[in-house]
């Protein structure tokens, strides 16, 4: 339901500022009733709601059938810090909070070894709450009456709030467990909208793991986590920015 109210409040926003955005008219900062955009300050600040859609990348010491994701929608948001190099170069901070979930599928040439595989361990449940902060360089186009596209790279660090990487418990006793840290890169593309009372912009941005967020199990030979060599996260971002 939250993501029904997310798409109805996007439709109206862009409903209410169709007249602002395709006038010819273009969009200019007023300070006497501090409204429009505030493109040439040096630091500005703002705000981003946004939907999630994270996946695991698996690669595995001997071919066995892939363990099949199931990705459920995330929800995120968090705040903007963004520093002014020059009309085209921004460098932003955008901490977060983003939580998500999924859910691992095995297949039975897994547990070729286990006599006594029952259907609850096919399935393993990954539940994410992370506070995700990405350092990222926006480059833009030049302004076009009230529209500026761009595209959007660099790096991010979160720590998940729901990790259980010192949890003594593994999966034989149903905890598949991740690590706390992860580093990722990020590219992304998106189009800043020129409004009267603010900037709003759409994006989308992918999200890809470098280092592996695998925790092993107590046993080697552990038929959930022996054959996997590295898991790293991916991840789709649509966001919805508020300047």
């Amino acid at each position: 339901m939250k993501y029904f109210f997310a798409f109805i409040s996007f439709l109206f926003i862009i409903e209410t500022s169709n007249a602002q955005l395709f006038k010819k008219e273009k969009v200019t900062y007023d300070a006497n009733q501090g409204r429009g955009s505030t493109d040439n300050n040096l630091l500005r600040w703002g705000y981003f709601l946004g939907i999630n859609n994270y996946d695991f990348n698996f690669d595995y010491n001997t071919d066995l059938r892939d363990i099949y994701v199931k990705r459920s929608p995330g929800f995120s948001v968090g705040l903007i810090g963004n520093l002014r190099i020059n009309s085209f170069i921004d460098l932003r901070l955008e901490p977060g909070l983003l939580i998500t979930t999924r859910e691992l599928y095995y297949g039975q040439e897994w547990f070729q070894n286990e006599p006594d595989v029952k259907a609850s361990d096919l399935v393993r449940e990954v539940k994410s709450t992370y506070i995700h902060i990405p350092l990222l360089l926006k480059v833009s186009t030049k302004r076009v009456n009230n529209f500026k596209p761009f595209i959007v790279g660099g790096f991010s660090t979160a720590l998940n709030l729901s990790s259980n990487e010192n949890n003594p418990e593994d999966n034989s006793n149903g905890q598949f467990r991740t690590t706390k840290n992860s580093i990722f890169y990020e590219l992304g593309f998106g189009i800043d909208f020129y409004l009267y009372n603010f900037k709003f912009t759409p994006s989308i941005r992918g999200l890809f793991g470098i280092n592996d967020e695998l925790v092993r199990d107590n046993d080697p030979n552990s038929p959930w986590t022996s054959n996997i060599a590295g898991m790293q996260t991916r991840g789709v971002f649509i966001n919805f920015t508020f300047q």
